[in-house]
């Protein structure tokens, strides 16, 4: 275990930056692990992933809970939904190899990211986003559930298949698609990828390719479970166009490093 001590910085950093922007640090994680390890199989790795997202997630979610920026009552709905994505998503990871899943997992980054710098922020201009922003998701306005629904299917699938967590893409699909004011969307993603890494690691865990991983699992969740607890704090001070803008860049870059080398 002890060999492990060093990937507990490493989760810390992902845990503040993954919190501070609700995409709960997986699509950091995943590729970092894909670059220390690349012996190792996919699902192995995108179940290590999955499960810190999942610790990381709990710990965000906690904290936001404080702030009263979680909507909960969408936050279950659409927690329902992702579910079977989750489970279907991680049986599948197994099925692909492992140069396919880095060069898929690059491109999907690259698209995402292409997107949020077209598209950085939704204007907010009725009163009840601007004291959703404010006040916290109490004040959250209705949006459309069964679009909602369906989507949170699909991030479910995709997040669980790459052990990404799910926050990259449902941030922007509940600010852009639904409506959310990003401060609540960041809180309420977070608090569904708790459920979603939840039901993906259970199945990662059955068919035991979480096995090989659980060291490093243990020392990078704690990390996390601390970082994300000072990602929450710096985002309630940081302006909603400035977290997707980070996420954007991130992904950018990340997605880039993963494509070049799955063809290396």
């Amino acid at each position: 275990m002890a060999e492990y001590l060093w990937l507990i910085p490493l989760g810390f950093v992902v845990g503040v930056y993954g919190t501070f922007i609700g995409a709960g640090g997986g699509f950091v994680l995943m590729p970092v692990l894909l670059l220390l390890y690349p012996g190792e199989s996919s699902d192995t790795l995108a179940a290590v992933s999955l499960a810190v997202v999942f610790f990381n997630a709990g710990s965000g979610s906690v904290a936001y809970g404080r702030m009263r920026r979680i909507d909960y009552k969408s936050g279950l709905l659409l927690s329902a939904a992702t579910i079977p994505g989750a489970i279907l998503g991680a049986m599948t990871t197994v099925l692909i190899p492992r140069r396919t899943f880095d060069a898929a997992l690059g491109i999907v980054m690259i698209l995402v990211s292409a997107f949020l710098m077209w598209r950085p922020m939704v204007r907010r201009t009725s009163t009840t986003a601007r004291a959703a922003e404010r006040d916290g998701a109490d004040r959250l306005g209705s949006y459309n559930l069964t679009l909602g629904l369906g989507l949170s299917l699909a991030v479910g699938f995709v997040s669980s298949l790459f052990g990404i967590g799910g926050g990259i893409i449902h941030v922007p699909v509940m600010v852009h698609l639904l409506g959310f004011p990003v401060h609540v969307a960041t809180a309420t993603s977070h608090f569904i990828l708790s459920f979603m890494s939840l039901a993906g690691t259970g199945v990662h865990a059955a068919t035991g390719a979480l096995a090989p991983g659980v060291y490093r699992m243990i020392g990078l969740a704690i990390g996390v479970v601390a970082g994300a607890q000072l990602g929450a704090w710096l985002s309630s001070r940081v302006g909603g166009p400035w977290i997707i803008r980070g996420l954007a860049i991130a992904l950018g870059f990340v997605g880039l490093r993963v494509l070049v080398l799955a063809f290396e």
